[in-house]
């Protein structure tokens, strides 16, 4: 029979959003408990590891956490499924217990979509965000070649990460238009930290309305082929990384129910206190909609506050989000997919890598129910984490809600459970 334990607000995600919702929460003196998947608390976006320079800013709120008794964090803690109401099944590596909570506060981020293209299953082609957590996590590259293809901000962090390592940025091809991005650019005066930190990022290699065509290679990436400005260049390199931007992890909330926004981006709906269409659960940061660490910041500290009934500090942030919902905005206005990106795959172009099931197969599906009952599309070990977003980017297929449990789990987690339900019957 698995253990039970109780708190009065749990948060779901030790990323940016969910440190600041802890932190806002914590004076109430609720008993608060953080889990999250990786080993440190600061997300994907504040990674920890050997290759990695902690800044500031993580360090502040892993303090800020370690001052409070009430807060007690959960490392390497992965969400099974929810068992009953207001309960959730956890694991971790030496056991699978229950937690109950009275408050949730959803803080599970985003994915890097990944899209397909000829190639991109090649060893050395890696998604951008995912280049520099392996970097993080002490991946050497010194002395590597590497491009970097996609949209979006990330593309210029994941250089700037792999240019400290050591590495050679070849070329950076971003996709959107030279006039998306200098409007983008041009606009940034209403965000002075993010302007300085455009400066800082600046790289020579940067070029505009280039999109990736294709990888080649034999056992390794050896070179590749953009689109830029009309004509076809191939470039010799080492390694690949692309992003096309950022997914909102909505898995646990459309589990337990959560409504989705209506507009394309899929997330997790919530009015003016992050609350979500359910009762006593809250969402902040990406999973709400991607805008950067100082949006998922302002979101996470007004559910924390929330959480607890203080709704005049929560009030009180309402402004500070404003402002960086309006640089979220801007974002996706600016770096918005062109139609193009959905010409990447080719007939063969694996889109389920785990199941081999090539762009063909998948174009006379009616759906992603269609396409994994008929075609194993996302029938993997990623269980559609990757091909159902790039599914969805290239067909427009809604993934129904996920089924229990949402990561794989050890027998003896579920057996405890099953115990459990025995004992109540």
């Amino acid at each position: 029979m698995t253990a039970l334990e109780h708190c009065d607000v749990l948060i779901v995600g030790a990323g940016p959003a969910g440190m600041a919702a802890a932190v806002a929460a914590a004076p109430s003196g609720a008993s608060i408990v953080v889990i999250d998947d990786n080993p440190v608390p600061g997300g994907q976006i504040w990674r920890d590891g050997p290759g990695a320079t902690l800044p500031a800013a993580a360090r502040k709120w892993r303090d800020a956490l370690e001052r409070h008794a009430n807060i007690r964090i959960c490392s390497g803690t992965r969400v099974i499924a929810a068992p009953a109401r207001n309960e959730l099944l956890l694991e971790d590596a030496e056991r699978g217990w229950r937690m109950q909570w009275k408050k949730l506060i959803l803080c599970t981020g985003a994915r890097e979509l990944l899209l397909p293209f000829p190639g991109w299953t090649l060893p050395g082609v890696t998604g951008a965000g995912g280049l520099q957590a392996l970097i993080k996590a002490g991946l050497p590259v010194e002395g590597e070649r590497i491009v970097i293809a996609g949209s979006g901000p990330l593309l210029l962090a994941a250089a700037s990460t792999a240019r400290a390592a050591g590495a050679k940025v070849v070329r950076i091809a971003e996709q959107a238009s030279f006039a998306a991005v200098a409007g983008f650019a041009a606009n940034l005066w209403r965000w002075p930290g993010k302007a300085a930190q455009s400066v800082t990022l600046a790289d020579p290699q940067y070029r505009t309305a280039s999109r990736i065509v294709s990888a080649q290679g034999g056992s390794q990436v050896e070179s590749v082929r953009l689109l830029q400005g009309g004509r076809e260049v191939e470039i010799a390199c080492d390694r690949v990384a692309c992003g096309f931007g950022l997914t909102p992890n909505t898995q646990l909330g459309r589990l337990l129910g959560c409504a989705l926004t209506a507009e394309g981006a899929q997330a997790l709906a919530v009015d003016a206190r992050q609350l979500t269409s359910l009762p006593d659960v809250y969402a902040a940061g990406e999973c709400t909609g991607f805008g950067g660490s100082e949006r998922a910041l302002a979101q996470g500290a007004i559910a924390g506050y929330a959480a607890v009934g203080n709704e005049r500090a929560a009030k009180q942030l309402e402004a500070e989000r404003a402002r960086w919902d309006a640089f979220a905005a801007q974002l996706h206005r600016s770096f918005a997919l062109a139609p193009e990106i959905k010409q990447m795959p080719q007939p063969d172009t694996l889109v389920c890598r785990c199941e081999d099931v090539p762009f063909s197969a998948l174009a006379d599906c009616t759906g992603w129910t269609d396409a994994k009952l008929h075609r194993r599309c996302g029938m993997g070990a990623c269980q559609g984490r990757v091909c159902g977003d790039a599914a969805q980017f290239l067909f427009g297929w809604t993934p129904p809600a996920p089924r229990p449990p949402l990561s794989p789990v050890r027998i003896a987690t579920l057996a405890g459970l099953a115990s459990e339900v025995d004992a109540r019957q």
